[in-house]
């Protein structure tokens, strides 16, 4: 006698019990969603930071916000805010903030040798770093301080604070407690400043050629 096909299709077919469907499932379900929604949560926050501060950059001493960006992991103990480092956390800022002052009081020239010489902007002319260089030193009026000095030199210690604030490993050691205010009030700072700082560049254009910038 020949078996029934429907008896053969039913004995061949294999269907999971709801137990195994309950364990395993849900327990991917659970872990990927919260891993990813974690991971995006942390690229779209260091998206904004760099979409806001990119274009600041440009108003910055060159090296500046690279020594600050090396150097603010030691110095913050990895999150850590001890009174320890938030008190070098205060002298990197202090340093950085006073070499994007002085920096925009420095000019240089090329001598007849093709050498570049730097020096700091006087009422009286450029006063090279070295005396004695056996290269006589320009007196042109371009290279006394100016009013424009200050105010490229006041930008940059704006456009540095916008930047370092906007890491939280500054402001959770400077502000414990306010990382939402600090949040709220970063949310536009940056690009007010940067708004403000092209503005006045177009008033006061930049004619220096410093530490950090190529000469002509």
């Amino acid at each position: 006698m020949e078996p029934n096909p429907q008896d053969a299709i039913g004995i061949n077919i294999y269907t999971a019990s709801p137990t195994e469907e309950s364990t395993q499932i849900p327990s991917s379900s659970q872990t990927t969603p919260q891993v990813g929604r974690k991971r995006r949560a942390v690229a779209k926050g260091v998206q904004k930071t760099i979409s806001k501060t990119s274009m600041l950059v440009n108003f910055l001493p060159t090296g500046t916000l690279l020594t600050f960006e090396m150097v603010l992991p030691s110095v913050s103990g990895n999150g850590q805010c001890s009174p320890v480092s938030t008190q070098m956390i205060y002298a990197l800022l202090g340093l950085c903030t006073l070499s994007c002052f002085f920096f925009h009081f420095t000019d240089s020239f090329r001598g007849p040798d093709g050498k570049v010489y730097y020096g700091f902007v006087t009422p009286k002319g450029l006063a090279v770093f070295k005396a004695g260089l056996g290269v006589e030193v320009p007196k042109d009026d371009k290279y006394r301080v100016g009013f424009s000095d200050f105010v490229h030199a006041i930008m940059s210690v704006m456009v540095f604070v916008a930047i370092a604030f906007s890491d939280h490993r500054v402001t959770d050691c400077i502000f414990p407690g306010h990382a939402k205010d600090m949040d709220e009030v970063m949310e536009g700072f940056p690009l007010m400043v940067g708004i403000l700082c092209s503005g006045l560049f177009l008033v006061f254009p930049n004619t220096r050629f410093g530490i950090g910038c190529m000469a002509t």
